[in-house]
C-alpha cells in the first residue's frame, strides 16, 4: 500500500523519515517526494560480486552542490549521483495510521519523467527498513547528445510503502550513504 505524502509529512515529525527536504517538498505533489542531486561521482576500475565477497569500482567525487553549478553528462557516460536528502527508514514496526495494524515502511524510487524524456536512465533500488543515509543512484545518458543538469535539481521521486508481516532490518554496508568500498569486503 502506498502511503500519502501528507501522512508521511506527519510521520516525519516523529521519525525524521526524510531530512533536508527542499522547501518545495513541504507541500509535495502526488504521493511522493522529489529528491535532489547533491554529489556526482565517476567510477574507475573493475567491480566484483561474488557469493561471499564483493568489490565496487573506485568512485571519485567530480562535482558537489553548491560549489559546482551543473554537470554535462556525455553520450554513453555513467555516473553515480548522491542525494542532498537523507532518509531514515525505521527498523521496527511503527503506527503508520490508526486504521492500520503497526507495520514497516520501505520506499521505492522513480525517475523524474524529464530524465526519460531526455534519453537519460536512472538506476535505483528499493530502500528497506533499517536503512539510513543519503541515497545513491546511477545515471546514464543513452542518447548521442549531451545532457546537462544542475546540482540541486530534482532527479527522483521517493514513494513510501506500508509493509505487513515480519521483516529483518537492512544491515548492509551501504548504510549512512556510503558510495563505494575499494577493497574486497565480506557481504553480510
Amino acid at each position: 500500500m502506498i502511503i500519502s505524502s501528507k501522512l508521511i509529512l506527519n510521520l516525519n515529525n516523529k521519525y525524521e523519515l526524510i531530512n533536508n527536504l527542499s522547501e518545495r517538498e513541504e507541500e509535495p505533489e502526488g504521493v511522493g517526494f522529489d529528491v535532489r542531486v547533491g554529489e556526482i561521482y565517476s567510477m574507475e576500475g573493475q567491480g566484483f560480486l561474488g557469493i561471499e565477497e564483493r568489490k565496487t569500482p573506485i568512485a571519485k567525487k567530480i562535482a558537489s552542490f553548491p560549489t559546482d553549478k551543473s554537470y554535462i553528462l556525455k553520450p554513453n557516460e555513467y555516473v553515480l549521483v548522491k542525494t542532498m536528502e537523507s532518509v531514515n527508514i525505521p527498523a521496527k514496526e511503527i503506527i503508520i495510521d490508526e486504521k492500520l495494524e503497526p507495520g514497516f515502511l520501505m520506499l521505492d524510487v522513480y525517475p523524474r519523467s524529464t530524465l526519460h524524456r531526455s534519453g537519460v536512465s536512472l538506476y535505483a533500488t528499493k530502500t528497506d527498513p533499517g536503512y539510513f543515509g543519503e541515497l545513491t543512484f546511477g545515471l546514464k545518458n543513452i542518447r548521442s547528445e549531451d545532457f546537462e543538469f544542475e546540482l540541486g535539481a530534482r532527479i527522483a521521486n521517493l514513494v513510501f510503502k506500508y509493509v505487513t508481516g515480519e521483516v529483518n532490518e537492512y544491515k548492509g554496508q551501504w548504510k549512512g550513504g556510503r558510495v563505494f568500498k575499494s577493497e574486497n569486503e565480506t557481504q553480510i
